[in-house]
This record gives C-alpha cells, structure tokens and sequence, in this order.
C-alpha cells in the first residue's frame, strides 16, 4: 500500500481509495497525495474538499484514476 501511495505522489496522480475511520465507518474517496510520514500520509480529499490526514494501516483498497482520452476522428 505504501508503494502506491509513494508512487501517487511522485507522479501527482490522484487515487481512489477505500478507507476505514478510527469508529469502523468505511468510506470511498477520491484524493491526491501530498506527503507521507512514517504512519500517516495527508492528502487533498475531493470529497472534504480539504486537506486531510490518513492513517496508512486504515487504507483498505487503492487504486490509481485513468483517464482516458476521447478521440475524435
């Protein structure tokens, strides 16, 4: 999980990612890294729209957002 956060912020991708708050309330966000620490990472969450601090071992899924390109021919 760590990784893909790392390689996140490297490229300035934004990720999707299912997280579980400290009372077991799961969520789905979308956000886009901005630092990580040791057992934290903040990230701007585009549902707050706000920066936020996560806690890594509470990430449950991520995944990266493609977008794809429209061609018009």
């Amino acid at each position: 999980m760590r990784k893909l956060l790392e390689k996140s912020r490297k490229y300035e991708e934004v990720i999707e990612l299912m997280y579980m708050d400290k009372g077991g309330t799961i969520s789905k966000r979308k956000v886009k890294v901005l630092h990580i620490h040791s057992e934290i990472f903040v990230a701007y969450c585009f549902l707050r729209k706000a920066k936020r601090t996560f806690i890594i071992d509470h990430v449950l899924a991520a995944v990266p957002i493609i977008h794809k390109e429209k061609t018009v021919v």
